[in-house]
């Protein structure tokens, strides 16, 4: 069976997607762990960072998609650019999790509500 070109950008956008979650979801781990060193930080963030760039890039249509690329490769380039021990690590825990958070909650505020439900709020009888 031969899968159409649409199909597979399909995939290819999925893969991609993912693989951007992934990297958010493994970086909330990473920073909130107290227990991840440096050394072990660089090397799972090099990794995840090195398959995204094995995936095709596509092109990214929401705001939250695009900031969030954009974030992790400068925190992959500021990482790299500068000298990375524990200590620097320790010192960015904080700002990196804020970050993180700031990303999570721009991906949340584009959630879809029916038109139906948004009416049901405003009629619920507090008014």
């Amino acid at each position: 069976m031969r899968y159409t070109p649409k199909q597979i950008e399909k995939y290819r956008r999925q893969k991609y997607i993912a693989h951007l979650e992934k990297i958010g979801k493994n970086l909330f781990r990473m920073f909130r762990d107290s227990g991840t060193g440096s050394e072990k930080f660089l090397e799972r963030f090099d990794e995840l960072m090195d398959r995204l760039d094995d995936l095709e890039k596509i092109r990214l249509d929401s705001e939250y998609l695009r900031q969030s690329e954009a974030h992790y490769r400068t925190l992959h380039k500021r990482i790299h650019d500068e000298p990375f021990d524990d200590e620097t690590l320790d010192a960015m825990r904080e700002s990196a999790m804020s970050d993180l958070n700031r990303l999570q909650k721009m991906k949340n505020r584009s959630g879809y509500r029916k038109e139906k439900h948004r009416e049901r709020v405003h009629r619920d009888g507090w008014e």
